[in-house]
């Protein structure tokens, strides 16, 4: 390595192109970043409230109310539960929204090889998140 290289500005620079062609893979299916992140974590079964969603897709909860609002209103998550003020209120993936993941998930994974790439990134988040710069 050399005095110049900077590996966390080379994955700054991947990051960029890696949102890009998300953007474009999710586009193609009907979906934004924050949406088919939505509809993975309730595809994989989780019950998260939407504060725990937002965290998971990276956005503010206020930009999560507005996010969850456009999904119910495009059939691809329907409220379930009782809900009210003070309540949680659950989040359900419809057939609409499996039927767009479906069709986003075959290219989201195709852009994820190789997956020893993965296991980087994740020990790279993990050491930044704790603040930890070895």
């Amino acid at each position: 390595m050399s005095d110049r290289t900077v590996p966390l500005w080379e994955l700054v620079q991947t990051a960029h192109l890696a949102t890009r062609r998300f953007t474009e893979v999710f586009a193609a299916a009907g979906l934004t970043p924050a949406q088919y992140g939505v509809l993975a974590s309730l595809a994989d079964g989780d019950d998260l409230s939407q504060a725990d969603l937002a965290r998971a897709v990276l956005v503010r909860p206020q930009s999560m109310n507005r996010l969850v609002a456009d999904m119910v209103a495009h059939g691809l998550v329907e409220r379930a539960g009782p809900g009210g003020r003070g309540r949680r209120t659950g989040l359900e993936i419809t057939p609409a929204g499996r039927a767009a993941l479906d069709r986003a998930r075959p290219a989201a994974y195709a852009l994820n090889e190789p997956a020893a790439l993965v296991e980087t990134l994740a020990v790279i988040r993990t050491r930044l998140s704790v603040g930890d710069r070895r």
